[in-house]
């Protein structure tokens, strides 16, 4: 059994974890482990986009679209606290370093995405997750206090007086406690459970069973979104996502005689029943999506990621529609925790998808998920110190302290 001490241990590599670890003071030791390599996060696999609050003018409807998406389940407290700190969260990614798309005058570029009342997500192409992902991971390794793990397994917490002090963890024949004042979850959902899903494979909620034996509250266990439309495959392994922003920007959906039977912009869940439906009444294993309706200069600049995988698949989406079926895509379940991301046991934190923090509701609106997760992965690292924040961002260097 091999011990290690640290000031934080943080579980997962994703934006919530990552985050994380750059918004806590650089003379703490933070130890990160992922189960995987540090590329294989469903984080770097967000394709359509961040969204940010425009100006006190959307306040009103984008809390709306959350809201209705989410069924009017969602934690109005947290939904509050996401959109507020939406703006300030986009100013601390472009100081490290994130490029999202503009318009010839330098203004951002906004997209479109279903439930959305107005255009207010932020993106870069079609692979908005693996630019922040990519970016956050380049600071955090910069980092001196930072000591990552990969493929690290984490198997248990250790409890002492009903107080999480570390985790035990995994490493091929190698057991590992280590040992932190704080330990905060960030391990992501529960894709790999399913058999069709957009999720890695390693991904089988982990925390969620951790959670569970030693007693510390879950919420919301069901509530489990469908993406509406994955690339059709009969291979087996994780299904390509065809970003809803497609939608955003015209695509549409056909069933086998190649007429449209439902509105594209509808919330994620009406859009899957209404594809499973259709699938059911015309016998088929998918529907028919069609960026017809987009240009092509559009669809090769915007979407150069999914152009070129449907192109390796033997489809061209400049020319022929593409064959679609609903997956599991996320989790808006998990680990209950307060605004400030403390679940019930103490000194354990939990963020993105591991968590429950009310923000999604039933059901999540499109392109909340990359928001949610940094905004209260920083209020879990505040907390941490105390209520203060050292670091609002960084630089491009990623070096220089900002205000608190």
């Amino acid at each position: 059994m091999k011990k290690m001490n640290a000031d934080v241990v943080i579980v997962g590599t994703g934006v919530g974890g990552l985050f994380s670890a750059l918004s806590l003071p650089r003379e703490k030791k933070i130890v990160m482990i992922t189960k995987a390599d540090l590329e294989s996060s469903d984080s770097f696999l967000a394709q359509g986009g961040i969204c940010m609050l425009h100006d006190e003018n959307d306040y009103d409807s984008y809390f709306e679209d959350t809201m209705k998406a989410g069924h009017y389940e969602n934690r109005k407290e947290s939904v509050d606290i996401m959109i507020r700190s939406s703006q300030e969260i986009i100013k601390e990614l472009v100081k490290y370093g994130v490029d999202f798309e503009r318009e010839d005058d330098g203004s951002y570029a906004y997209t479109r995405e279903g439930a959305h009342s107005r255009p207010r997500i932020l993106f870069h192409e079609d692979i908005t997750g693996k630019e922040i992902t990519s970016k956050l991971l380049a600071q955090v390794k910069k980092l001196e206090n930072v000591e990552i793990h990969e493929y690290t397994t984490m198997t248990d917490i250790i409890v002492e007086d009903g107080c999480c002090v570390g985790i035990v963890a995994q490493r091929q024949t190698e057991q590992i406690e280590i040992y932190a004042p704080d330990t905060i979850f960030a391990s992501g959902g529960i894709g790999g459970l399913y058999k069709h899903s957009t999720n890695f494979p390693h991904l089988t909620g982990d925390a969620l069973e951790i959670a569970k034996k030693h007693g510390i509250r879950l919420e919301h266990l069901d509530y489990v979104q469908i993406h509406p439309t994955t690339l059709y495959s009969t291979k087996p392994g994780r299904r390509f996502l065809i970003s809803e922003s497609v939608r955003g920007e015209g695509a549409l959906l056909y069933d086998k005689n190649m007429k449209r039977f439902v509105n594209e912009l509808l919330p994620r869940d009406v859009v899957t029943k209404a594809i499973r439906e259709q699938m059911e009444k015309d016998g088929t294993d998918f529907v028919w999506l069609s960026m017809e309706p987009i240009d092509k200069e559009t669809i090769l600049n915007h979407f150069p990621n999914i152009y070129q995988h449907c192109l390796e698949e033997g489809y061209d989406v400049t020319k022929e529609c593409i064959p679609v079926v609903p997956a599991q895509h996320y989790f808006m379940g998990g680990i209950w925790v307060d605004s400030d991301s403390r679940t019930s046991m103490r000194h354990l934190y939990a963020v993105g998808e591991t968590s429950c923090n009310g923000v999604h509701g039933a059901n999540r609106l499109a392109s909340n998920s990359l928001l949610e997760s940094i905004v209260f992965a920083k209020r879990a690292a505040v907390k941490i110190c105390g209520g203060v924040n050292p670091y609002a961002g960084a630089t491009e260097t990623g070096d220089e302290k900002l205000r608190a």
